[in-house]
């Protein structure tokens, strides 16, 4: 799972300094997709950056774990805090940002090369890993194109596969569909909540399309740095 506990984050403006995140809680459990969404400029991507490790916030905790292995990454240093993403948390952008020199295959390959592991181990491991992620996100067919060589959906799909290569706890993902069709987002953001269920994975999905809100398990609603209701996820989802 993943909590971020009583979360603040400024920055500074002139004199002054803007709060982007005012005193956000906010839980994803296993298995399950939380939305984040909001107007623009409400903090959402802030909170996302947050929870991954990208910004360390002013005050407030992010547990990442369970009850017998949680560490609060908050209070990480920059090294830990880049091996925890490494190792337990999956980032999918807004831009899919693949190398374009690089097959689809070979998007996979790079990032899973990061992880540790004994070189023999690791090239069995990751190239069984590869593999099963491309055809989970139904692109064996694809695998050996290059990005110019996909469609926009299909970038995404890498994206996503990605950000899943090292089989993390916590999966984060900043508006997968804002860039594609209504039909094409609806595939990404079952592909997403079908993903999600199937590895156990806290996922926390930032969008501002609620046509597919539907997916969803939990949904906030971020306006000027808070959530607007008091218990911080309003069930959008029910299975």
């Amino acid at each position: 799972m993943i909590e971020l506990q009583n979360i603040t984050l400024t920055f500074p403006d002139g004199d002054n300094r803007i709060t982007a995140v005012d005193h956000i809680t906010l839980r994803g459990g296993n298995g399950t997709v939380t939305g984040i969404t909001g107007p623009s400029g409400s903090g959402k991507s802030s909170i996302l950056a947050v929870a991954a490790t990208l910004i360390r916030p002013d005050s407030g905790g992010v547990l990442i774990g369970n009850d017998s292995d949680t560490i609060d990454a908050a209070q990480l240093s920059k090294s830990d805090a880049t091996a925890l993403r490494r190792e337990r948390i999956g980032i999918v952008f807004q831009q899919s940002n693949l190398l374009p020199a690089l097959t689809a295959r070979e998007q996979l390959q790079v990032m899973a090369r990061l992880g540790g592991g004994t070189k023999r181990t690791r090239k069995a491991k990751i190239d069984a890993r590869v593999e099963e992620l491309l055809d989970a996100v139904g692109l064996t067919e694809h695998a050996g194109k290059r990005p110019h060589q996909l469609s926009g959906g299909q970038r995404q799909r890498i994206a996503i596969a990605r950000g899943l290569v090292h089989e993390p706890e916590v999966l984060l993902v900043d508006e997968p569909t804002s860039a594609l069709d209504q039909e094409r987002g609806a595939e990404i953001m079952q592909l997403i909540a079908r993903l999600t269920r199937e590895r156990g994975t806290a996922t926390l999905l930032v969008t501002h399309d609620l046509v597919h809100r539907d997916v969803l398990d939990d949904l906030v609603t971020v306006i000027d740095g808070r959530i607007t209701a008091p218990d911080a996820a309003v069930p959008a989802h029910t299975h």
